[in-house]
């Protein structure tokens, strides 16, 4: 059995296609998530609408809990983390990550920054070496491969690698920067573009969306169904 985290992080709580003023990355994450079901009844999915119920922001308690060794905790220290700590637990948990994120004003929504500091924890997704001071970050999450599958929508064109205006597209390069800190370096990028300018381009975006998302799906069963399987711990 495989497990798949499900994060939407758009503000909209419907689907494009569906619903008026739906999410076109709800969409996306909505089929991808129905394909690989579809073909693996037997994996396992874990739902996480940050669009709608955004993480908690990091603040003075969070931060002095999370540098303080675990024997050290004081009972507030372990409550302030409490919420982290679910947020961690489903992400190790995982072997496809999946996210849908909407590009606003150049970067991810603040509900999945809030996301991505609750998760990038000392101790917990990445160590300190203090022995080496010029390179001292440790992933924990390279102990074994997990996929990140990054589904966005744009209401430009031009923002994905190469494009005219990817130099202001601050969500993918963001978000994997911050993946590949934990240790996660296995990327998979599909975006939805032209919202704003509708018609042909959009509707062609959305063809070639889903399509490359149903590819995906299949590309990524074929590796993960060949795996070495998990050792019982």
């Amino acid at each position: 059995m495989l497990r798949i985290l499900h994060i939407d992080a758009s503000a909209r709580p419907g689907l494009a296609g569906t619903d008026e003023h739906g999410s076109h990355s709800r969409r996306l994450t909505r089929r991808f998530v129905d394909r690989w079901l579809s073909a693996r009844t037997q994996d396992a999915v874990t739902y996480r609408d940050i669009g709608q119920k955004p993480p908690s922001f990091i603040n003075h308690d969070w931060i002095a809990a999370s540098f303080t060794p675990v024997e050290r905790r004081l009972p507030w220290m372990k409550q302030a983390l409490a919420e982290s700590d679910q947020l961690v637990d489903e992400l190790i948990a995982a072997d496809v990550l999946v996210i849908g994120a909407p590009l606003y004003n150049f970067g991810m929504p603040a509900a999945l920054k809030a996301w991505v500091d609750q998760v990038v924890r000392p101790g917990r997704t990445v160590d300190v070496n203090e022995s080496r001071p010029t390179d001292p970050y440790v992933p924990r999450l390279a102990d074994r491969p997990r996929h990140a599958v990054i589904l966005a929508a744009r209401g430009g064109v031009g923002f994905g690698p190469g494009g005219p205006m990817a130099h202001m597209n601050h969500l993918e390069p963001n978000l994997i920067t911050a993946l590949e800190f934990i240790g996660i370096t296995r990327f998979h990028r599909i975006a939805i573009e032209g919202q704003e300018i509708g018609g042909e381009v959009l509707a062609r975006s959305i063809d070639e969306g889903l399509q490359h998302v149903d590819r995906l799906v299949d590309e990524l069963q074929a590796v993960l169904q060949t795996r070495p399987q998990r050792q019982p711990a």
